[in-house]
């Protein structure tokens, strides 16, 4: 009975060992090399208040400004509208207040169906281009890969990433910089990552879900913790400020364009030692959201492993040559 038992361990940890080995030839065969830098000619062009073309900054320039403000977009026509005004009301206010903090916001539409293009570019002729551009893709990359283009085009010392959906007050960017203020130095090349966080509403958000969504939530997070990223409880919230020295290594590593690529970030941020501060926010659930749970949830932890047997194999690197293009 013992020798059975034995055996049939033995079998099912050879079947795994094989399982992981083919997964990882997978993995490495699969994956594209290089992170998607590409712009096609209509992508590095934004309107100004005027309707005329004018050529996007880059973000290997000089900063220019105080804050960077970059906010995804796909089909948002009707939630971006709420996002937009709290954000710019917050950030006129500031800069009256302080006559040396300026920004621009950068919103990003990742290929949407409607109106998303036309609404954002009413905040653009209203506060001018300097202050609201819109960079509109030729077709739908991702959330991952719409941040990327918008922090390509960027001109602010630090870079904040913002959810259309307005569900994070976005007041609570005080919070994040406070934060990062409070990280150790030196900080490496200058780089340094502040992420917002709705880890103390777990409890509660748990209590208001089904068992299912809750069961693959903690999945999820022990996937990431096991996989990926240890010490950060909130991987995926869309609020996160970054130095712009840390958003220009980082973006220009990143692979995943869709919704695990917080967890690449921030895998990638701590294999290079960059220091994170997670912080919290008041979030508020907005309705309207682009992940369908189940299957949303399923690619995300394809992919969580795929990070992982990927930058195992070296398919991946954690350094890279390759410019934009």
């Amino acid at each position: 009975m013992d020798c059975c038992i034995c055996e049939f361990v033995l079998a099912l940890a050879a079947l795994a060992l094989v399982s992981l080995l083919l997964l990882s030839v997978i993995a490495h065969v699969t994956a594209t090399s290089m992170p998607n830098l590409h712009r096609h000619e209509e992508e590095k062009f934004f309107l100004n208040e005027t309707g005329k073309k004018e050529l996007f900054p880059s973000v290997h320039d000089p900063p220019s400004k105080e804050l960077s403000v970059v906010v995804p977009s796909y089909n948002e026509e009707s939630r971006l509208p709420v996002m937009m005004d709290e954000a710019l009301e917050y950030l006129e206010k500031r800069q009256k207040q302080h006559n040396s903090f300026s920004y621009e916001v950068i919103v990003v539409d990742d290929g949407s169906t409607d109106q998303t293009t036309k609404v954002a570019q009413k905040y653009s002729k209203q506060f001018g281009s300097d202050k609201v551009r819109v960079l509109t893709l030729v077709k739908n990359r991702g959330k991952g890969g719409a941040i990327r283009m918008g922090v390509l085009s960027s001109t602010g010392k630090n870079i904040l990433m913002a959810d259309a959906d307005g569900a994070t007050k976005f007041a609570d960017l005080e919070k994040l910089e406070a934060g990062l203020k409070d990280l150790q130095k030196p900080w490496p090349d200058n780089m340094a990552i502040s992420c917002g966080s709705r880890a103390h509403l777990e409890k509660e958000s748990v209590a208001q879900r089904s068992y299912v969504r809750s069961f693959l939530m903690y999945g999820f997070h022990f996937l990431v913790w096991f996989l990926c990223v240890r010490g950060i409880r909130d991987t995926q919230c869309g609020f996160k400020l970054f130095t712009r020295e840390a958003a220009l290594r980082l973006f220009t590593l990143l692979h995943i364009d869709r919704w695990a690529f917080d967890v690449e970030l921030l895998h990638i941020a701590q294999h290079l030692s960059i220091p994170v501060a997670e912080i919290a926010v008041n979030w508020t659930e907005i309705d309207g959201s682009k992940l369908v749970p189940f299957w949303s949830w399923l690619q995300m932890g394809r992919d969580l492993l795929f990070i992982r047997l990927r930058y195992l194999t070296g398919a991946w690197k954690y350094e890279s040559h390759q410019k934009e293009n």
